[in-house]
């Protein structure tokens, strides 16, 4: 269940509240991306410490490895994990696009070959939501097919009615599963770049009825103005009552911009990916702590990191990066979680205020455009 707490009368922002089984999300949200079963160097202790309310498992990682037996030998991802809080599974479909010369697409599903040993293995709308209840997924996506980008519209028109025929098998499916544990599913609304599609995307899942709404087909290289049209022409067509999920998004400025259109949930790698490179994300923008300028700084990432990082200086992060000692990484992971949750918090606080016009207006006018900045 979903509920509209709140609006922003100057924007589409929203202000919510999601009921799964294993708790409350409070949205706008931001979910940590745990691919393979963990959120990469962090200790689920630490996720909690950060206030992470929910975190997100891909179905095509788990179902090669460990597989689908352990997983229910083991009970399922909240045990095997130690994760007692909500999780949301990514169907796989996307990983399945971007195995594009490994996959054959047919009206039942895809066959792909493994990128573990090269086996051959089946996906398709029945296995992948089955896939996703052994795995005890709060929130199920369904399986869908990502248009790559660019492509013609022929090619999406295709693609997308494909998609629809899957989502109706999807609901079909997950309607015959025990009420106990019948994960909330959401639909994904496709269409690529052309207007037309995705409206009728939209449309159609809201027509079939789904727990939630998804906008897929984003972030696959498309320039930011078409990711944020995208955005635009699909938010319109999904109903208020329903939370709204912009999938593997995005930079800081991009999510202040999506929830100001309206988008409730969000999930990307960017935190964890670019902490393992040496970079953190502060409010002036990024920091490249491996840089010859940060190797006598005294002072912590930024004055808001959280407080496992507090004691440790950029001097000594460095030292750890450029040693190649896996707590540098650790500790920027870390700190980039807590900038995107408390991003997220900021924002929920400024909507109950009915402030987030000038924290949307003050954020994308002080963050900086070009993706580093050497000092604060």
């Amino acid at each position: 269940m979903f509920e509209l707490l709140t609006t922003d009368p100057h924007s589409a922002a929203r202000r919510g509240r999601l009921h799964t089984r294993h708790g409350i999300v409070e949205t706008p949200i931001f979910m940590p991306v745990g691919t393979q079963g963990t959120v990469k160097s962090v200790h689920p202790d630490e996720l909690r410490a950060l206030n992470a309310q929910i975190i997100l498992g891909n179905t095509y990682h788990l179902f090669i490895r460990p597989g689908m037996d352990v997983m229910r030998t083991m009970g399922g991802l909240h045990q095997f994990a130690t994760w007692d809080r909500p999780i949301l599974t990514d169907s796989g479909g996307f990983q399945v696009f971007s195995l594009s010369g490994l996959r054959k697409i047919t009206e039942e599903g895809v066959t792909f070959q493994s990128h573990l040993d090269g086996s051959t293995l089946f996906l398709g709308p029945e296995t992948a939501m089955e896939a996703q209840h052994t795995i005890g997924s709060d929130i199920a996506m369904i399986f869908d097919e990502c248009p790559h980008y660019p492509c013609e519209e022929d090619y999406a028109a295709r693609s997308l009615d494909r998609t629809l025929r899957w989502a109706q098998r999807c609901k079909d499916f997950t309607q015959g599963l025990p009420d106990a544990t019948r994960p909330q599913v959401f639909g994904i609304v496709q269409g690529s770049t052309f207007t037309q599609l995705r409206e009728r995307s939209a449309r159609s899942l809201v027509e079939i009825g789904f727990d939630g709404y998804a906008i897929g087909g984003v972030s696959v290289g498309e320039p930011e103005p078409e990711m944020m049209r995208a955005i635009e022409e699909s938010v319109p067509f999904l109903p208020a009552d329903k939370p709204r999920y912009a999938m593997g998004l995005g930079t800081p400025p991009q999510l202040v911009k999506m929830v100001a259109r309206g988008v409730d949930m969000f999930d990307c790698v960017l935190p964890t990916r670019v902490a393992r490179n040496g970079t953190a994300y502060t409010r002036h923008g990024m920091l490249n702590l491996k840089n010859a300028a940060f190797a006598t700084d005294p002072r912590p990432i930024s004055p808001d990191t959280p407080q496992q990082c507090q004691p440790f200086s950029r001097a000594y992060i460095r030292h750890l990066l450029k040693a190649n000692e896996i707590l540098g990484l650790r500790l920027l992971t870390l700190h980039n979680l807590h900038f995107y949750l408390e991003l997220m918090r900021e924002m929920r606080e400024h909507l109950e205020a009915g402030t987030f016009r000038e924290f949307h207006d003050e954020f994308l006018r002080t963050y900086p455009s070009t993706a580093e900045v050497a000092d604060e």
